[in-house]
Order: C-alpha cells, then structure tokens, then sequence
C-alpha cells in the first residue's frame, strides 16, 4: 500500500509540474528541466511495480487489454506511422511482465488494433476501449493495463497529451482514478 501512497505524491506532483510548464513550448524531454526527471522517474517506478506483479499478470484479458492500450498509445494523435509502430511492437517485446505471453500472440493482437486504428481511427478506437473494459472485474490487471500504457507512452521520456488524454479514458473505462497517475 505504501507504494501506492508514493506513486500518488509523484502523480500529484507529476501534474502540477505538468500544468506549470505546458504551452511552453519544451516537450519535458528529459535533461530538459525537472518536468522530464520526474515524469520519466514515475515511468520507472510504474515499470518496477508491474514487474513485482508478473506472476500475477497471466491472464488472457490482461494480454489482450494491454495490446489494446499500447496500440491506442501509438495511435493517440490519430495515425500510425510505421516507424512508430515498430518502436511500440520492440517496447512490448522487451517488457518484462509480456514475457508471460507468447511473441507472436503480443504482435498479432497490437497489429490487429493497430491496423483498426489506422483503417478507421474512431471505430478502433471504440473496439479497442471495448477490450480495454474487459479487465476492468480484476482491479490489479485493470491498473497493470493503465501502467503499461504509460510506461509504453513515456519510453521516450514524454507524454503528449493526445497519449495523456487516452490514458484517462482508459482510466474511465476501467473504473481505475487518473488521478493515481497524475492524468
């Protein structure tokens, strides 16, 4: 629980750095001002929380809402570039807690959303929230969905607020509180 009450204090400050410095015209990259350190040092402390629960993360919803959320994490700004989508498709690949799971079912279920994604961006969005909203009767796996997508988002040290608004709306679909990841 302690744990939890840490991330919370980081989320919070995480948000209030976050309205300070937006319009500003940075992008929190890290080395870029304090925005960047923290928002990459709560990315380590979710990935580390996700890693202690890997014996626990096994579950067919976790994989499948996981491959959905990382796929709407790519496709936050409304396209799929493929140079993204490989970098996203190697994030999932090398994540500790996916290694539960077989490579190519991760690849065939981040690819389907993807490509859904990219043909109709509004109608895969939709499907893709759907298989979000399956974890959501485990609230461990509905929060371990919500921490993969942001640690996916923030790999690259910065969270766009197209990435930051799907999170919350994962968040919302799994009756999980933005607030605990500072959204």
């Amino acid at each position: 629980m302690a744990m939890w009450d840490r991330i919370k204090d980081q989320a919070k400050g995480l948000q209030q750095q976050s309205q300070g410095t937006r319009g500003s015209g940075g992008h929190g990259r890290p080395g870029s001002g304090s925005g960047g350190g923290s928002k990459a040092q709560l990315v380590g402390v979710l990935k580390s929380q996700l890693t202690s629960l890997k014996t626990e993360l096994k579950s067919g919803a976790y994989r499948d809402a996981s491959m959905a959320m990382c796929a709407l994490v790519a496709a936050a700004d409304g396209t799929v570039d493929p140079a993204e989508r490989q970098h996203v498709e190697s994030l999932i690949l090398q994540n500790d807690v996916l290694k539960n799971f077989p490579p190519e079912q991760l690849r065939q279920r981040f690819n389907k959303h993807a490509d859904q994604l990219t043909f109709n961006f509004q109608q895969g969005k939709t499907e893709a929230m759907q298989e979000i909203a399956k974890a959501a009767k485990k609230p461990m796996e509905a929060k371990a969905v919500v921490q993969t997508g942001f640690v996916v988002a923030g790999a690259d040290g910065y969270i766009a607020p197209a990435e930051e608004q799907v999170l919350r709306e994962a968040c919302a679909a799994l009756g999980v509180s933005p607030q605990e990841f500072g959204l």
